[in-house]
């Protein structure tokens, strides 16, 4: 039986993950490591305890945190680390770009030092499609060699951490694999991010408020997708490789926008332009022909019915909703777009 060391897996992609790993592989047990910051939430998985005893651990710990991580895996016997905590919004990189650093670079670092010292198996980077920079409307998708051209602190950040996986797989040896993925949806997302915000603001008849004109483009992927092909990579992928995750849906945020309304029944009339953020990328586009046709994965869930199910799944769930979003997350949501 293999041990695999979650790290972020309280949060969005990396709980989908793990559900998404229990319920596919019986010969695994997960060892769950998250800081529970804001986006970090408890709830996520308050059912997997109970169903799981024996595939299924958490533990409160930060991933910078050298002495634990290292006793934990030996304790453990864990075999892969699979990275996926991060600071990873845009706008509060933008406020506090430090909180990124110290997550986003220091964190993978001393995840790598351990995998290092301990001879893990598999390393595996969660990485993002932002760190390419941003398209104009008529380039080319990003490709795995692609130069890194992060814009914002946040892909800054992670371009970083994927420059260090790297170094270490060159110079000392580790063997790793980075996935990026174009913006993921899908059921347990923090709604500071626009799918869920704009959900949970239409429902609720409040302003939606949209940067700019809304005509930045982005490349949507279900999370379960996304999930998969993470799984791929972690059992096929060949060692010291990258692979490009993406969903063939771009969508100008406007579009986005206006879907989610008319699947609510709600009116365009809610919609509020708000100020750009500084440094907006324009567009995001992955092609995946790589993982295609190397891994045999390709996106299996089309936009219109993610979006449809994503939108049932908050339906169906707003107490999680309500009990997420803390006095804390409010006054950072008025600081945001309150100005603007």
């Amino acid at each position: 039986m293999k041990v695999c060391l979650v790290t972020g897996g309280m949060g969005f992609i990396g709980c989908n993950f793990i559900r998404f790993l229990l319920e596919t592989n019986e010969e695994i047990r997960i060892i769950n490591v998250d800081k529970l910051t804001y986006a970090g939430n408890p709830e996520n998985l308050k059912d997997i305890d109970k169903t799981y005893d024996f595939s299924y651990k958490f533990y409160k710990a930060d991933i910078c945190d050298f002495d634990f991580i290292d006793k934990l895996v030996r304790k453990e016997t864990v075999n892969f680390i699979i990275n996926f905590a991060a600071e990873s919004h845009v706008d509060r990189s933008i406020d506090n770009p430090s909180i990124c650093c110290d997550t986003n670079i220091f964190g993978a670092q001393t995840l790598l030092n351990v995998a290092r010292k301990n001879k893990i198996e598999k390393f595996l980077q969660i990485s993002t499609d932002e760190v390419y920079g941003s398209l104009g409307f008529e380039d080319p998708a990003f490709t795995e060699i692609t130069s890194l051209s992060p814009n914002s602190p946040y892909s800054a950040s992670k371009a970083s951490a994927d420059l260090l996986v790297r170094a270490y797989y060159k110079t000392f040896d580790l063997p790793i694999n980075i996935t990026r993925s174009s913006n993921n949806y899908g059921p347990y997302q923090f709604p500071e991010k626009l799918i869920p915000l704009m959900i949970h603001n239409a429902l609720n008849d409040k302003p939606l408020p949209v940067y700019g004109e809304g005509i930045n483009i982005r490349d949507w992927i279900h999370v379960k997708d996304n999930c998969e092909a993470i799984l791929q990579v972690l059992n096929y992928g060949k060692i010291g490789e990258i692979y490009n995750i993406g969903g063939d849906s771009e969508l100008q945020n406007i579009d986005l926008v206006k879907k989610i309304l008319k699947i609510l029944d709600k009116p365009d009339s809610l919609i509020t332009f708000v100020k750009d953020r500084p440094g907006h990328d324009l567009r995001y586009a992955i092609n995946h022909e790589k993982i295609t046709n190397t891994l045999n994965w390709e996106p299996k869930i089309s936009f219109d019915k993610g979006l449809e199910l994503t939108i049932k799944w908050y339906l169906d769930n707003q107490n999680w909703l309500d009990n997420v979003i803390s006095k804390e997350y409010l006054k950072y949501y008025e600081k945001l777009y309150g100005n603007r």
